[in-house]
């Protein structure tokens, strides 16, 4: 068993190649191979956003804070609030990122 306590585990700036603008990552579950767990509260400053990507197994956002912006390739720029829960299939090309307030997703 470990045990995490709050503030613990150090914030990181997200990275260049991923972001553009102001992102923090505070990473909340990182586990070792065979476990394929891992996820991080991401905090984007206004109109920080991520790079085009895929998730190999896909991609679950929890919005916690703020008015964030989503697109998946070929479809339109949605909106998206505290609470909504967004899923990403497999392979399915998206980016996500902040509105004009600050945004925080638990992916």
């Amino acid at each position: 068993m470990e045990i995490h306590r709050a503030g613990s585990r150090p914030s990181g700036k997200g990275p260049e190649d991923w972001f553009t603008g102001t992102v923090r990552i505070d990473p909340v579950i990182q586990t070792d191979a065979p476990a394929r767990v891992a996820s991080a509260t991401v905090t984007f400053e206004p109109g920080a956003r991520t790079a085009w990507h895929t998730h190999p197994l896909g991609q679950t956002l929890i919005v916690t804070a703020g008015c964030g912006r989503v697109q998946r390739e070929g479809g339109p720029i949605e909106e998206i609030r505290p609470g909504d829960v967004v899923w990403f299939q497999p392979g399915e090309k998206h980016w996500h990122g902040a509105g004009k307030p600050v945004f925080g997703t638990f992916a």
